[in-house]
């Protein structure tokens, strides 16, 4: 079983990245981002307005005392000002609106894409790691959009407003001001690969960093009883220190782009405050044209900087988009046929046939050319010490995996030319490990069947005995069962997995261990349901303890990965074979 390789290393262009984020995600709301670019030019334009107005104000009010001009001057001001503030409020507005909404679409469509990739993939990669995919990198790209996109906009519609104005005032001060910038080309492009590189890094760690905390708070009783606690502090810490190393020169290199800037600028205007001010010494220029340019200068260099960190944060973002991408870029490798087959109309009335399956973890056999029958309407049981391959079949019934070789069929049909949806639906499936929610009892045993009535429910949790402890409850089945179903015991687990299968009816029942977390009481009353339910449906138990399986109509005794008995516990017992030593061994 080949690895699903989900973390990229490489570059990927950025103009790719926003194409497909356009495409995906923000081609629908252009409407409202049209309209924050009007809004953006009402905002940035205003800097360059303000000091165009610096002129006016010094020469005709503060020069030439000029009375006239102090009422129209002030007004403009205003009006300036006002359409700022209202362009901002308003750009803001949309633009942190629209941000919101493509997250919220795109941690929706992470969820749905990976949870239709095969059950291979999760044992791959953590629950943490995939947790810090789906909320991590989604917060870090609405960071971007919140802050840096906002800026973009406003300030590069301001800094061209502000150059406007300032070459208007004199395009010898300008170059001379911005003499020094080019120099910069060179060591912004160092500080953009760095920055990308070591976002990379501590985005990775910080995936690390969610697996270790989901395994401490979900182990904690492990930990605690082994008395793990420095063990872990040691392990977390560790990657906290790396974490903070990388995201520190990431922050650094964020930090040196507007440092280097403001450098050079103070370079450029001391060579513009030395020309300008012999010029206006001499009566070449007026204070109103140097203090309209040197506002416009000063403003100038303020969304310069603002701007030379939204390249460090587009850095950011784009490795985050980088990861976010390369999940949905991955495709299930157990889907739906080109053409689906339906489903037999009689499953009840067909054998379940696994014929000469090989299958392997990785290097590691564990189905061997294995063939069996499981006859309709029957309880045929898979015995065998552990490893033997036994919950591995019920994994390829299901088509959790597909075998490397061999053929396993419903009747004459095929299970890999059913649609998936289809071929899960036969199934009623009780496992060992019974999976709850953080939800109500009641919730969790009509995940069976969202569609049963209260009736069909409270048959199906009387059946299973969940009635027998939830009519203590105050809430009853609507008492929590907390993570992972942490608020009850495990047979009381167990038995709302058990009334979820009796719920859901499906004409198929795979049952693995399913009341070995019973007490012995509980064990023989939970046994007869299951079996009166066997009776009409076709029935694969799998069971450690012999004596749960001693009335199944077929047994098929399992060695590594190949069967090596089959037939009734009489007639296995009557061999004196693999199933007499099994049942020797566990029995007595």
């Amino acid at each position: 079983m080949s690895e699903y390789k989900l973390d990229i290393h490489q570059d990927t262009p950025r103009r790719t990245l926003i194409h497909r984020l356009w495409r995906h995600y923000l081609k629908g709301h252009w409407p409202w981002l049209l309209v924050a670019a009007v809004l953006v030019v009402i905002e940035g334009s205003a800097l360059g307005l303000l000091s165009y107005l610096v002129q006016p104000m010094f020469d005709n009010i503060f020069v030439q005392g000029n009375a006239d001009d102090v009422i129209w001057i002030a007004l403009a001001i205003f009006i300036v000002f006002t359409a700022r503030a209202l362009g901002g409020f308003g750009q803001r507005t949309i633009t942190l609106t629209v941000g919101l909404r493509v997250i919220t679409d795109m941690q929706k469509d992470m969820l749905s894409h990976l949870i239709r990739l095969d059950s291979a993939f999760f044992g791959q990669h953590s629950p943490g790691a995939l947790i810090e995919r789906v909320r991590g990198d989604t917060q870090a790209l609405k960071n971007f959009a919140s802050t840096a996109l906002i800026n973009l906009g406003r300030d590069s519609i301001s800094l061209v407003a502000l150059l406007t104005v300032a070459m208007m005032a004199d395009w010898r001060w300008t170059l001379f001001a911005l003499v020094g910038l080019p120099l910069l080309s060179v060591p912004i492009a160092g500080l953009r690969r760095l920055i990308l590189k070591t976002t990379r890094n501590s985005r990775e760690i910080s995936s690390v960093m969610s697996m270790r905390l989901d395994e401490i708070f979900h182990g904690i009783n492990a930990i605690k009883q082994n008395n793990l606690e420095p063990h872990e502090d040691d392990r977390f810490a560790k990657e906290t220190d790396r974490f903070y190393k990388y995201q520190r020169r990431s922050e650094i290199g964020k930090a040196a782009m507007p440092a280097m800037i403001d450098l050079v600028a103070g370079f450029g205007f001391v060579f513009v405050v030395i020309y300008g001010g012999y010029q206006i010494i001499d009566g070449e220029k007026t204070i109103g044209e140097f203090m309209s340019f040197f506002t416009a200068m000063a403003l100038i260099f303020d969304p310069l900087r603002r701007l030379s960190n939204i390249s460090g944060a587009f850095q950011s973002a784009s490795a985050s988009l980088e990861r976010i991408f390369s999940v949905l870029d991955l495709r299930p490798r157990i889907s739906n046929p080109a053409r689906s087959m339906a489903a037999p109309v009689d499953v009840a009335n067909c054998d379940v046939v696994l014929d000469d399956v090989r299958f392997a973890y990785g290097e590691q056999p564990v189905l061997r050319g294995l063939s069996l029958t499981a006859p309709a309407g029957k309880m045929t049981a898979l015995v065998g010490a552990s490893g033997a391959g036994k919950s591995t079949i019920f994994n390829l019934l299901t088509r959790l995996v597909d075998p490397q070789e061999g053929r396993i069929c419903l009747g004459d049909q095929a299970i890999n030319q059913l649609d998936l949806t289809e071929l899960r639906a036969l199934y009623s499936v009780v496992s060992q490990d019974s999976a709850l929610f953080d939800e109500t009892i009641r919730q969790n045993i009509l995940l069976g069947n969202l569609q049963a009535d209260d009736d069909r429910l409270t048959q199906a949790a009387r059946e299973a005995l969940v009635e027998e402890y939830t009519q203590h409850l105050e809430a009853g089945l609507d008492t929590l069962a907390g993570p992972r179903g942490s608020n009850l015991s495990g047979g009381q687990r167990q038995r709302v997995a058990i009334a979820r299968a009796l719920l859901r009816d499906a004409p198929i029942l795979l049952l693995d261990e399913a009341t070995s977390a019973l007490d012995t009481r509980t064990e023989k009353l939970i046994q007869q349901t299951l079996e009166d339910l066997a009776k009409r449906k076709t029935t694969l138990v799998i069971a450690h303890r012999l004596s749960t399986v001693m009335n199944a109509d077929l047994i098929h005794v399992l060695e590594q990965g190949q069967v090596v008995e089959s037939g009734t516990h009489q007639e296995l017992l009557a061999k004196g074979g693999a199933y007499y030593r099994l049942h020797s061994t566990f029995e007595h």
